[in-house]
């Protein structure tokens, strides 16, 4: 584990600790089954992988930034993740997305954020606060045209997190490499708008589609 979280250089985005009351791991980062189910429909723009950290918490429960940083963008529709965003560029280079949040963020561009400062509320993207209220987490580069695989990047006990949660936390597997991309450390990162890296001949759990 030392040695996956040696180029972790964030922090969670809540203040709070995982349980049952505050937050916990929804869908993982990569070409998780969920995903891989809808790689076509929601994900293709991200090669058909779940491009981000979905984190399962009650509407207006408090996000914080994950790292120091600028705000870069404020309710930017172009990437998603509606019914708000917001990104902040940090200094190390990467670009964080923090979406499905439930009110605009009450920050401006250019504003400087801290590590650890509450910069917004989750919500629910369809808009009931019922159905799937998470905050979805990507971290990008400056191009905001790659995604990174934002678990090797966030210092957390991910073994721990992966045992519960409101999602499946399985990975589909391609039969014919049956060894890759099946940890979280090991999902591939992702270039927006470049074609399906999933596209597997021979899969499980079975492919219907």
């Amino acid at each position: 584990m030392a040695q996956e979280k040696a180029g972790a250089v964030f922090g969670l985005p809540f203040a709070e600790p995982p349980g049952p009351d505050t937050w916990l791991l929804g869908q993982a980062y990569g070409n998780t089954t969920g995903a891989f189910a809808r790689r076509r429909e929601w994900y293709r723009a991200g090669q058909g992988i779940h491009f981000g950290i979905d984190f399962s918490a009650r509407c207006g429960t408090p996000i914080v930034a994950i790292g120091d940083g600028v705000v870069l963008k404020v309710d930017a529709p172009e990437h998603g993740s509606a019914p708000h965003n917001l990104l902040i560029a940090h200094p190390n280079g990467y670009v964080s997305l923090y979406g499905h949040l439930l009110e605009r963020p009450p920050l401006r561009v250019g504003q400087r954020v801290r590590r650890g400062e509450v910069i917004g509320l989750t919500g629910d993207p369809d808009l009931t606060c019922t159905s799937r209220p998470h905050l979805h987490l990507e971290i990008r580069d400056r191009t905001l045209g790659r995604a990174f695989n934002a678990h090797r990047l966030i210092d957390a006990d991910w073994d721990a997190l992966m045992l519960i949660g409101a999602f499946g936390r399985g990975f589909q597997r391609d039969l014919d490499d049956p060894r890759k991309w099946q940890t979280v450390f090991d999902q591939p990162d992702v270039r927006f708008g470049w074609p399906l890296i999933n596209e597997f001949r021979n899969t499980w759990p079975r492919d219907w589609n």
